[in-house]
């Protein structure tokens, strides 16, 4: 394991001053996330919350996936979200793309054929975050209740624009 030590050097050091033991799993803030997986979103922070406020779900290019999909129902009727935030971003990897070209890029960096993977490249970012909305919106275990919005996060600039 001596190529994690650094990693399990650092949680050492975060678990002495660790504060959510005993923590119920609940989202304090009644927040749910579906964000990609780009290392430039910090999805807590980006909306003024902390550990313990939301459930976050990530995925490359943020969306609202199957798993995802259970992910929110669970959260909606067992762990008290009632908002849901849908977040696409700008530069993403998955938008910039054809499925075509993500698999042969995929293919060449792995040295195996792809071509039989489903990527979820993103042709229209503003119609797949509002097409994603409505996705969570017309759930029959999501209560009409719930609010679901669609945004667009801008690496360069940190900034939310909400998507209608």
């Amino acid at each position: 394991m001596r190529d994690f030590d650094d990693l399990l050097a650092a949680n050492r050091t975060f678990a002495e001053s660790f504060e959510l033991s005993g923590f119920d799993g609940i989202a304090h803030a009644g927040v749910a996330m579906v964000t990609c997986m780009d290392s430039r979103i910090d999805p807590l922070r980006m909306i003024g919350l902390a550990p313990g406020d939301a459930k976050i779900l990530r995925n490359p290019g943020g969306r609202v996936t199957d798993q995802a999909l259970v992910a929110l129902v669970l959260g909606v009727n067992l762990l008290k979200v009632n908002r849901v935030l849908v977040i696409e971003h700008t530069s993403c990897a998955m938008a910039k793309s054809t499925e075509d070209e993500l698999k042969d890029k995929l293919g060449q960096a792995a040295g195996e054929d792809a071509s039989w993977m489903t990527l979820g490249a993103i042709v229209d970012q503003m119609a797949t975050i509002r097409a994603d909305v409505q996705r969570v919106r017309s759930h029959p275990l999501i209560s009409e209740d719930v609010l679901v919005g669609g945004f667009l996060y801008d690496v360069e600039t940190g900034l939310l624009q909400p998507v209608d």
